[in-house]
């Protein structure tokens, strides 16, 4: 089979980990750099897997898949996950224990317009981008501190669910589920490191759950974040597209699973 990973970085530790492993097996693995191919190649691979979210990499994505190709995850689900407006609103109507979410067209025109209302809050960029806003509100004062910062940025709130200061990362390639907790960049140490979880420890009924949101959002490797609200009950606060999943045993192993799935279903 051949494998192509659309990325600028081939040597992701998960990619170049699952590259390994096909190579080893007598698959060809091949890499497009999204940045620097004017279009897709005449000769098809046959999977490919979308590890970017640029712009070029969808526009990509959308060629291969137009001309039959598949792709994980389609640039249609990717691009859903970039919108925390349409992703929370894709989640409540699956069905999903997603954040209530409000949407306001930039933080200067939520700061100067109505009260602020139950607090604290979070307030996220719209777009999920690497260093995008992800902050707690707890009064004006705070509010006016990023209404300056990032004025013109259009944003999402939410109301801030009281739990234990540790977000549970939980991650899947196609039916295979991976767990790790993390302390929230909210708490008031800030974010911290990222400790191994094995299943059996996450409350009943969370990995079905995280199965599940990949079946709402059309996903095959995906992340979700949730937190802890009290007694095991869970609530999504961040759904995304192919993530790193760094340091998870077997992780590597599922990915070159579901490429060849995948590429044999062609």
């Amino acid at each position: 089979m051949r494998v192509c990973l659309v990325t600028p970085e081939p040597g992701h530790p998960l990619l170049a980990a699952a590259t390994a492993l096909l190579e080893a097996a007598g698959h060809r693995v091949e890499s497009l750099d999204p940045d620097t191919v004017a279009q897709a190649p005449a000769d098809l691979a046959d999977v490919y897997l979308l590890k970017s979210r640029t712009p070029q990499a969808l526009d990509l994505a959308r060629e291969l898949e137009r001309r039959g190709a598949p792709v994980l995850n389609s640039a249609a689900a990717t691009t859903l996950c970039q919108d925390r407006t349409e992703m929370a609103e894709l989640a409540l109507r699956g069905g999903l224990p997603f954040a209530g979410t409000r949407t306001y067209g930039s933080l200067a025109v939520w700061a100067a317009g109505e009260p602020l209302g139950a607090s604290p809050l979070v307030v996220k960029s719209r777009h999920s981008r690497r260093h995008d806003l992800v902050a707690r509100v707890d009064d004006r004062a705070r509010l006016g501190e990023l209404a300056a910062a990032w004025p013109q940025e259009p944003v999402v709130v939410q109301e801030f669910a009281p739990n234990s200061g540790w977000d549970h990362k939980l991650w899947a390639i196609g039916d295979r589920v991976f767990a790790a907790l993390r302390r929230s960049e909210l708490a008031p140490e800030g974010r911290g490191p990222t400790r191994p979880l094995a299943l059996a420890e996450l409350p009943p009924g969370w990995a079905d759950l995280v199965r599940r949101t990949g079946e709402v959002f059309a996903l095959d490797v995906y992340g979700v974040d949730l937190i802890d609200t009290g007694d095991g009950t869970p609530l999504i606060v961040d759904v995304n597209a192919f993530p790193g999943i760094r340091g998870q045993a077997g992780a590597p192993e599922a990915l070159a699973a579901l490429a060849l799935d995948r590429a044999a279903r062609r």
